[in-house]
């Protein structure tokens, strides 16, 4: 009769070469199965996150769509055509606004930044202090990107861009000659440099920008000028 402390198997020694082998291909086993299973987790929620990646970039006007090969290809400086200019609109961080701009497929920065710069102080934010339209430029090329507001209030426009933490633009506000979203919902300006990303929600598309990236200045002023001609046009523009 086995003692009751006694865990082997009744047909293996407990210590004997078999009985630890035994233990040590169950370890195996149960291991391999769990790492089966978080393998088959990680895929499907990579699978989820592709296919939400996919929608953002579907859901974009088709005269936007562009594809990242075409754009995002090796520049000058990174992806852009040259670094963004210093100074920048609103007091924009000029190191967060380049990494973020011409080095950064992915990144942003953080939710909130727009609320430390000027944008408020020259802009308004309770009642806009300027009339008509905002206009938004690259910080690299000054060309026009976003306006704002289109079709709704100031009001409105700075509501949901402090709700979600960046400057949020709807397809009305999209200055669609210079302005791409790619595959994956990645938006672009079509010179190379990175913007922020299409994340469409119930009332449609809404364009989640980095306010460092379409910082720059009026291409009529002398600090747009400037960057302007500081660019090799012949690369992209048409």
């Amino acid at each position: 009769q086995m003692d009751s402390d006694n865990k082997s198997s009744p047909f293996l020694p407990s210590g004997s070469r078999a009985w630890m082998s035994l233990k040590w291909k169950v370890v195996v086993g149960c291991t391999l199965v769990a790492m089966c299973i978080a393998g088959a987790a990680v895929g499907g929620a990579m699978a989820v996150r592709d296919e939400r990646k996919r929608q953002q970039g579907d859901k974009a006007p088709e005269n936007i769509k562009g594809k990242s090969g075409d754009i995002m290809n090796k520049k000058a400086h990174g992806t852009c055509l040259g670094a963004v200019q210093l100074p920048l609109r609103w007091n924009c961080d000029w190191d967060k606004a380049d990494e973020i701009s011409c080095f950064n497929r992915h990144w942003a920065e953080r939710a909130g930044y727009w609320q430390t710069t000027q944008f408020f102080v020259e802009e308004g934010m309770d009642t806009k202090i300027k009339s008509g339209t905002t206009i938004f430029y690259d910080s690299v090329t000054s060309e026009p990107l976003f306006q704002a507001p289109v079709g709704r209030s100031w009001e409105n426009f700075v509501e949901e861009s402090l709700h979600h933490g960046w400057p949020s633009f709807r397809d009305e506000e999209v200055l669609s000659k210079r302005v791409r979203v790619l595959e994956d919902g990645e938006t672009v300006s079509v010179d190379g440099t990175h913007l922020g990303h299409n994340l469409p929600d119930s009332k449609g598309n809404r364009y989640c920008i980095n306010l460092v990236s379409v910082a720059g200045f009026a291409p009529n002023t002398p600090e747009g000028n400037k960057a302007q001609l500081a660019i090799n046009w012949n690369i992209t523009k048409n």
